[in-house]
């Protein structure tokens, strides 16, 4: 599948309440996006996710979550069971989609666009949970970060985003 959008603000995405949130209510902003499951190793990133959602939202960064059950079946929950995991255990306020698919047929728009921008090292196909995205405020330039890369350690690239 190729994206079609221009800019990721072309696009839209539903919340966990059912809400479709347009992301062209991002435009200018840095937009982190990540692929979260609830029971993977990687998961206590979302400690990470917050912090740099309260420390770098308040100068313009967005910090969305995508639930996805693609990889070893780590996001079995529910809308409203991923919900109450990410806020009882990580205090999680950052806006989380409905569970989506991050690849195949059924990819979601959003991460057909961000794997398109920026492909991996063996592809543009995402290889496990907590794959990150940060598309600039431009909406189009998108740089990806392994799952292994905490979100800690891309805090300097967002605030370059930031400053500029």
């Amino acid at each position: 599948m190729t994206s079609v959008a221009d800019s990721l603000y072309d696009l839209t995405f539903t919340d966990n309440h059912g809400a479709e949130v347009p992301m062209a209510d991002f435009t200018g902003k840095p937009v982190l996006v990540v692929n979260t499951a609830s029971k993977c190793g990687f998961t206590p990133q979302y400690d990470d996710l917050q912090k740099l959602h309260e420390e770098l939202g308040p100068l313009g960064l967005v910090v969305l979550g995508f639930p996805c059950d693609q990889f070893g079946h780590q996001e079995p929950g529910n809308d409203g069971e991923i919900e109450e995991f990410c806020r009882v255990n990580y205090g999680v306020t950052f806006p989380l989609s409905t569970k989506i698919d991050v690849n195949g047929s059924n990819t979601h728009p959003v991460f057909d666009y961000v794997k398109n921008r920026a492909g991996g090292k063996l592809g543009s196909a995402i290889k496990w949970n907590f794959t990150k995205f940060l598309v600039a405020p431009d909406g189009t330039t998108v740089k990806r970060y392994a799952p292994t890369t905490k979100p800690s350690e891309i805090a300097g690239d967002i605030t370059a985003l930031l400053d500029s």
